[in-house]
């Protein structure tokens, strides 16, 4: 579950950065948009996290609990999530066709890692 809480924070604001740019021109380049997603992802991850995690614990506790995420973890997610919109749309475009399949794909490549954690350290990234 734990993953499926970082993919939807990630992908507020990986997605919304790309929309964004998408519908408002500009002159930036690919890449430095979906740079700005990936940046955009991991902050909205970490303050989604520290929202779900204040039902558990005090401000200070949730938010330092959401920045020890693992970094790994969700910056594989986002780069796979980039990676495949650029595969499938040449990169920075948001559509109903794109999103399944970057949300999949970010989903299941952090499980390896994910995965690997907990069972050498006994320790979940989130």
């Amino acid at each position: 579950m734990n993953t499926l809480w970082c993919l939807i924070g990630c992908s507020i604001g990986d997605f919304g950065t790309i929309y964004y740019f998408q519908v408002y021109p500009n002159e930036f380049s690919t890449m430095t948009i979906m740079i700005l997603a990936v940046i955009n992802g991991l902050i909205t991850s970490i303050v989604l996290e520290t929202i779900i995690l204040l039902k558990q614990m005090n401000f200070k506790e949730a938010l330092s609990t959401a920045l020890g995420m693992s970094l790994i973890s969700m910056l594989s997610m986002e780069i796979a999530m980039n990676f495949t919109d650029y595969l499938i749309t040449g990169g920075a475009v948001i559509n109903l066709t794109v999103i399944p399949i970057m949300l999949l794909v970010g989903f299941i490549t952090p499980l390896p890692y994910n995965y690997w954690r907990l069972m050498k350290f006994n320790k979940s990234c989130h």
